[in-house]
């Protein structure tokens, strides 16, 4: 079944037929997924208070392992962000009392970034309904294929940040 596109790229076939508009259906439809896949996902967010920013790192901070506490570098790193987005994500969830700062001990000028009962409370509650979500979206593949599929977009991935 032709959807946006197969439309789209049968238009630049018709305007510019030299041209090998052929990568658009994967990057068109990666992107398109991207957006539909957010906002599903923003919905569960939602239900719990969240937005995808403070979701990761909240979840971060809960894969760390106990005592859920990290640098903010580190965070920055693990959640793959800039530190700037981490300290803005920080200020947002210290003001909920989700996250506390706290000077570092082993380090006199640092701070670690300590997840809170709160805001452990709230990231257990809310994991496995992102899961279940992640579980409803990924369905319509077989495991083999969401095996195969991580490992083609992790492929892309790594294409993309070498060009």
């Amino acid at each position: 079944m032709p959807d946006q596109v197969d439309r789209i790229i049968e238009q630049w076939n018709t305007e510019k037929p030299n041209l090998d508009v052929s990568p658009m259906a994967v990057i068109g439809r990666l992107s398109r997924t991207t957006l539909v896949v957010e906002s599903r996902l923003a919905k569960t967010f939602a239900e719990h208070g969240l937005d995808a920013a403070s979701f990761d790192v909240l979840a971060t901070l809960l894969r760390s392992g106990a005592p859920y506490r990290i640098t903010p570098l580190k965070l920055a790193h693990e959640a793959m962000i800039s530190t700037s987005a981490v300290a803005q994500r920080l200020n947002k969830l210290e003001s909920r009392g989700f996250v506390v700062r706290r000077a570092n001990p082993d380090d006199g000028r640092g701070t670690l970034v300590a997840l809170t009962d709160r805001g452990r409370d709230l990231i257990e509650t809310a994991l496995p309904d992102h899961l279940e979500t992640e579980r409803a979206i990924t369905a319509a593949l077989s495991s083999g294929e969401q095996a195969a599929l991580a490992e083609l977009l992790q492929r892309l991935s790594t294409a993309a940040s070498e060009c």
